[in-house]
């Protein structure tokens, strides 16, 4: 029962991806985020009053950082997401989009001075590889002739914010109630995006444009991250994490349903490479961590027997 949680959270944030592509052309990527992020502050602020108070020396020591995630998650690839729904297909959003956790341990290796494992060489080459022939439809010389996809170069940046935001959430750590960062996140983002709202060209709101405000302000900025949050406290990071692989498995049906996007032989086998990847990497990654612990107990236990007869 405890996977259902992880399961909706994969479920809202995979219809959040064809919603994005749903809006593109109805209302503008500037009018969206800042909407979004405002709604959702308005959603949580009665559930976080008592822990704001309670947590405040260190929220007041930690504003700066959570200043900086909020810009990386809130504005930068929210933005860049909504921007890039108007020149690719939300399937190769939702594949792309994928490669975060990728992203994210390749970017840590490389800022803390860890060498990658063979592991996750082979499980990066491999995405990698999947992600090639999905943004070029399986013809790598037209790629390297025309160059890449506008709508798909923005996904790969606001990917790559996004692996930095996990990055900096997992190594600065800060210790107040998830929910209260969310809030706070949210709110630095409507900090950001406030002047770029005011004076960008406005549309007005439709049925369909104001559900789809709404869909993901409370779908996506609230329910999701509340679910994945509650499956993580249920089930550990490490088994819920994969559950994160089945995001472009969602967006793609929910694409093919309500979008009427197409599989092609290329999106398939890309996408699989590209999930393979990753999966890959995390499992092995998994498996590497529990050997490492495992050796530490046994180690540990031969210590204090050779003490307990020394």
């Amino acid at each position: 029962m405890d996977y259902i949680f992880p399961l909706l959270a994969a479920i809202l944030w995979g219809a959040n991806i064809v919603i994005t592509k749903m809006a593109s052309g109805l209302i503008s990527p500037n009018e969206i985020s800042f909407l979004r992020w405002f709604l959702a502050t308005i959603v949580l602020t009665p559930f976080v009053i008592r822990p704001l108070i309670t947590h405040a020396s260190i929220l007041r020591q930690n504003l700066g950082k959570i200043f900086i995630l909020g810009v990386l998650g809130g504005v930068i690839f929210q933005c860049l997401a909504y921007y890039a729904a108007a020149y690719t297909s939300a399937m190769n959003m939702g594949i792309i989009q994928a490669l975060m956790p990728l992203m994210a341990i390749i970017l840590a290796s490389m800022l803390f001075r860890t060498m990658p494992g063979m592991n996750t060489v082979a499980g990066a080459v491999i995405s990698l590889a999947g992600v090639l022939i999905v943004i070029s439809g399986g013809h790598i010389s037209q790629l390297i002739s025309h160059g890449l996809n506008l709508g798909d170069g923005m996904m790969l940046l606001g990917a790559f914010a996004m692996a930095v935001y996990n990055v900096l959430l997992k190594r600065w750590h800060i210790e107040v109630p998830l929910s209260v960062s969310l809030y706070l996140q949210a709110v630095a983002a409507c900090i950001v995006l406030l002047p770029v709202y005011l004076l960008s060209e406005k549309h007005a709101l439709t049925m369909a444009t104001s559900g789809m405000v709404l869909y993901s302000a409370i779908g996506a900025s609230v329910l999701a991250p509340l679910t994945w949050m509650a499956g993580s406290r249920r089930l550990g990071p490490s088994r819920v994490s994969l559950f994160f692989n089945l995001i472009p498995v969602f967006t793609a049906i929910m694409a093919a349903v309500f979008l009427s996007e197409k599989f092609t032989w290329s999106l398939i086998s890309g996408g699989v490479l590209a999930l393979g990847g990753v999966i890959y990497v995390e499992i092995t990654r998994k498996f590497s961590t529990a050997n490492k612990d495992q050796s530490e107990v046994i180690e540990d236990k031969d210590n204090k027997k050779a003490h307990k007869f020394s």
